[in-house]
Formats: structure tokens, sequence, C-alpha cells
């Protein structure tokens, strides 16, 4: 394989010239330039891309940190996030932190050596103290890290909102909702309070289940449905994420439940998981294209320098009527 020295030799000019045309940077004539050009084409040179970005301190990659990619609602924002990061030049890293214990703090440590030019962050198990730190650009999706780290996230206090008015016009009287735990500090959760203050305005016995800490499977979360199913025999609405949707779903059916007619079912996300099974599960929809897209932009903006006063994305959500309500 050629090298820098090959091109130089070829073209006649020194290995220092040969980088200056590389880098783009100081003074080579028109003529200079097209004779190292036309060595790099002849001897089918290839630079090495990510040692000329570190010379200019930049690395043209982005960290993805997501708790499990085989998550459907952070599957499909990884591979929007990475469609995103494509358009604007940039490669993807990708972290699923479920299985990886220090995960989250290697990539921020390599973030810290410059070895990645941002980070999109959608988990947060290290303490504030480790982002403190961190002097290059950060955008959070849905968790709170501190006031100087832009978050995008949806309207979840109107998602919840949703979810509960579609319930009382269904004449619910008594709901289970299962949500993530409270350990986690996201936005995400206020959805469920939304969902729980709407519905006790109305008279509504509100039950509600907290989830295991990072788990994110399906055979998890209905293994926690199953556990928790005997216990609430006489709920006539179920409301949670996707998967604890198509979980409590399954479980009911399997129990001799009727849908919609004795159980009412609602999903938060509305992933294509609830639109592949033989029952369409009516859903309040985040838009995970759209949220990659700001994510990406605003980490963009940050790289560029450029500082925005308004670092909070709060994107639209909707109701998608199925079959379960």
């Amino acid at each position: 394989m050629a090298g820098i020295r090959d091109v130089a030799k070829l073209a006649h000019v020194s290995t220092s010239t040969v980088s200056l045309v590389l880098n783009k940077s100081g003074y080579v004539s028109d003529k200079t330039r097209e004779k190292v050009e036309a060595a790099m084409q002849e001897l089918n040179y290839i630079p090495n891309e990510l040692a000329r970005n570190l010379y200019h301190s930049k690395t043209n990659i982005v960290g993805l940190i997501l708790p499990d990619i085989a998550h459907p609602f952070f599957g499909s924002f990884a591979k929007y996030a990475e469609m995103e990061l494509y358009k604007e030049g940039y490669k993807t890293m990708l972290c699923s932190t479920v299985h990886e214990e220090n995960g989250e703090k290697e990539y921020i440590d390599m973030l810290n050596r410059q070895m990645m030019d941002g980070i999109i962050m959608g988990t947060h198990s290290l303490d504030i103290e480790d982002y403190n730190r961190v002097v290059r650009p950060i955008v959070s999706l849905d968790r709170y890290i501190n006031e100087s780290i832009p978050i995008v996230m949806s309207d979840h206090e109107k998602g919840g909102t949703l979810a509960a008015e579609e319930l009382l016009r269904c004449g619910c009287k008594k709901v289970l909702q299962i949500m993530g735990s409270r350990n986690v500090n996201t936005p995400a959760h206020l959805h469920h309070y939304a969902f729980e203050k709407k519905l006790l305005e109305a008279g509504v016995t509100v039950c509600t289940e907290e989830a295991p800490w990072n788990r994110w499977s399906f055979d998890e979360f209905y293994s926690f449905v199953q556990k928790i199913y005997s216990a609430y025999p006489d709920i006539d609405a179920v409301y949670g994420s996707d998967l604890i949707a198509v979980a409590y779903l399954k479980e009911a059916r399997m129990q001799g439940r009727q849908i919609p007619e004795e159980l009412k079912i609602i999903a938060y996300d509305g992933t294509d998981v609830t639109r592949m099974g033989a029952v369409t599960i009516t859903s309040v929809y985040q838009d995970v294209q759209q949220l990659a897209r700001e994510a990406v932009k605003l980490l963009i903006e940050r790289i560029k320098g450029i500082e925005n006063p308004d670092d909070r994305r709060i994107l639209d959500v909707c109701l998608r009527k199925g079959e379960t309500t």
C-alpha cells in the first residue's frame, strides 16, 4: 500500500508539501497541487482520514449512547440518527449500555480525549459530576443531565393527557399504568403523571406498577406482566410503553379477556410493534425520526460553536387509534 513518501517521490516534492495538499493548509501552487493529486491517483493512495481530522482537532465521529438498540424505540432512533449524521458528513459510533457496565463512562472518556466530536446521550447512569467535567458537545435524548446540556424530548404531558382522555371516552373506571423505574431522572415520567392526574380528577381509580430498572427486552417485560397480572383482576384498562402493552395484550388474551370489550390497552411510543400483530394497539405516537433529526441538528450546532439560548426541543405527539380501545 502506497504511503505519503511514495506520493512525494513520484511527484518530486517533499512529504511536507504532500501534507499541505492533504490538509488543505498553507500555500501550494496549482501546478504542484495537480502533480501531487496525479501521483495520489496513479498510486491509488488513500489518505488516512482519521489522522487528517485529528490534525484539525476533528474526527467526524459522533457517539450514540442508548440503553438497548433491540428496544423498538431506541432501535428506530439509532437508525434515523445515523441517517441524519451521515447527511452531515459524520460517522456514528454506537454504544448499547444495557450489557456494558462501564459503557457510558468509556464513551465520555473518549469524548474528553477528543476521539469523538460529540455525543447524543440516550441513557443516564453516571453521576452529574461526570458530565460537569465534559467540555465537548453533548445532546441528551429524554434525559435531564444538567442545565448546560441541550435536551430533545416529546411533549409527554400532552401524551399522557391524550391517553387518559381516550380511556375516559371509553368509560373506564379502574386503570393500571406500568411505568419505568423512577431511579432514572427522565421527563418521560411526565406522561404517567399527566395520565394519572387527568383520570383522578375524573374519579377514575389508577393503580401504578413500576417496571424493573434497566430491563428492555420483550421477554423481560412479559415475565414482569405475568408476575403482576393476577393482582389486578378487575381493571378495565392498561397503559404502558409499547412492549409493556404488547406483553399485557398477549397475557390478557391467554387468560381469556376480550379486547377491547373487557380490557382496553393503550401503548406509549407508537413504534412498529404496535401495528405488527393480529391486533393493532391504540398508541400515543412519538415522532422518532423528528426526535433524531432535532438531536443531530442541536449537536452539529454545538460542534460548530453555535450557542442557542433555546436548547430544549419539545416535539408534538398524537393519539393513533387502534383496535384495543
